[in-house]
């Protein structure tokens, strides 16, 4: 089984602020605008939202990529 993790990539944020406008519950900023991005999987409920917020990014920077889950 796979879920899905939001990733950014710092070099190419230029801190636009849309993913967090678009996902609060999942994204916060720092003072200076870059994202801060929850470490949890991203909720099934949530799991649109976080399409958006992908699709929405400017800069590209913003990722959702699935990790498959350990199994015991």
């Amino acid at each position: 089984m796979s879920k899905q993790r939001l990733i950014v990539d710092p070099i190419s944020c230029d801190a636009h602020g849309i993913c967090a406008e678009l996902l609060p519950e999942l994204i916060a900023t720092d003072e200076w605008g870059y994202p801060l991005l929850s470490e949890q999987h991203v909720p099934a409920e949530l799991l649109a939202l976080a399409r958006q917020a992908v699709r929405s990014c400017p800069r590209r920077a913003l990722l959702l990529a699935a990790q498959r889950e350990k199994r015991a």
